[in-house]
């Protein structure tokens, strides 16, 4: 399955992923995984937004099934793992429940939820926040992404029947566990190839809107700039400051300046910044000291900032019982926190008992080429969510 999967959306140069939502890389990722589930025989359930399931059901199953899987899109110029490993290793742990005759008593299905990244429409985890109803309707139809595209276009494009709103096909699911690889060097520290999530931290994403004048690069003496550019870098410098004081994690990613010339002082700049904590307090605390430095910085610098949240979610703890028991099922796996947001935290906090299983990762790396697991790690994430199946299921 790797390697059926290793080409697609692969840049040649840097090693890395592009496959973004609803374009053709993660369209080819949806096709492997359609022929994937069809070569098993599992029934294949789409909700029209772009998520899907597939179903075992043998003979005698019933009730609410167990869901496992993860995504298949990725940040542009990520790794290979992030959200592919959950779902290949899905298809892999049934394969292997198959071959010991396991015959689960409760249907068990593999599902991918799209734009799980938030790359291209700039929300995060917004197939599972569409089919849990965590966003409103009216609001996912007015995103775009850069280029001018709405989401339901973008839909629609690619043969989708979007109706918005909760998708029927979680009302057949009890239960979710997604396995990832890890983000982070905890499991590498532990020794340990596999642990359990107890908890997503808190996090978000916040749009800072910098604007000043315009004007000529060489003409305009330092003195009499009002420079969006210069308050934008200071308020990077006050939040890499605070994330630090404070014990949490603010990082400006993305940036756009107009009008984009080099030898012209900018009129405007946008700048995301993704801030993450241990609690919904810590994380509203920090963006609110950074948003207050900002607009400190920008009366001295004669420009102006407002501060936009686009996104937020709070700390979400996993189903304590269900993560203490497949701790236990796998031999007392270390329960470890993320700093990740995830689909499984969406389910979570839609009130679908939810659990995470990690695989270590080596470098610690991830959204990023270098991300990395080896195939021995990769093969006892298989075996460890063949055991859970197992236990849930049958």
């Amino acid at each position: 399955m790797w390697k059926m999967l290793l080409p697609i959306g692969r840049n040649a140069r840097t090693g890395g992923y592009s496959r973004s939502p609803f374009a053709s890389a993660e369209r080819e990722c949806m096709a492997w995984y359609g022929e994937e589930a069809a070569r098993r025989d599992l029934e294949v359930e789409y909700d029209g937004q772009g998520n899907a399931i597939a179903w075992w059901r043998p003979e005698g199953a019933a009730g609410r099934g167990v869901l496992v899987g993860s995504h298949l899109d990725s940040v542009d110029d990520g790794g290979a793992f992030d959200g592919p490993l959950g779902v290949i290793s899905s298809f892999a742990a049934i394969d292997l429940l198959r071959d010991r005759g396991v015959v689960p008593t409760k249907p068990v299905g593999v599902g991918v939820f799209v734009e799980e990244e938030g790359s291209r429409f700039g929300i995060a985890c917004l197939g599972s926040r569409l089919a849990t109803g965590r966003i409103d309707a009216a609001t996912a139809a007015g995103l775009k992404d850069a280029d001018g595209t709405y989401l339901l276009d973008a839909m629609t494009a690619v043969g989708c029947e979007p109706s918005l709103g909760r998708s029927a096909m979680l009302e057949q699911v009890e239960v979710f566990v997604e396995l990832h690889v890890e983000q982070g060097r905890d499991l590498v520290h532990r020794l340990r190839p596999i642990g359990v999530a107890s908890a997503s931290w808190a996090h978000g994403r916040w749009r800072f809107d910098f604007a000043g004048e315009p004007n000529h690069a060489g003409a305009t003496r330092m003195e009499d700039r009002h420079d969006p550019m210069l308050t934008y870098a200071m308020t990077a410098l006050a939040a890499n400051k605070q994330a630090r004081l404070g014990g949490a994690r603010a990082t400006f990613g993305r940036v756009t300046v107009e009008p984009n010339n080099t030898n012209a002082i900018p009129s405007r700049v946008q700048a995301w910044l993704d801030a993450r904590g241990a609690d919904a307090e810590l994380v509203d605390r920090l963006v609110a000291d950074i948003g207050r430095q900002a607009g400190q910085r920008a009366e001295r610098d004669g420009t102006t900032v407002s501060v936009t949240a686009e996104s937020v979610s709070p700390t979400v703890g996993f189903d304590v019982g269900l993560s203490r028991r497949i701790a236990t099922i796998l031999g007392d796996a270390p329960v470890i926190p993320t700093g990740a947001g995830h689909d499984a935290a969406i389910l979570q906090l839609a009130g679908i008992s939810s659990a995470m299983l990690f695989v270590r990762n080596p470098t610690g790396v991830s959204h990023s080429p270098a991300e990395v697991a080896e195939m021995a790690d990769c093969l006892e994430g298989v075996e460890a969510l063949a055991q859970v199946l197992e236990d849930l299921a049958t």
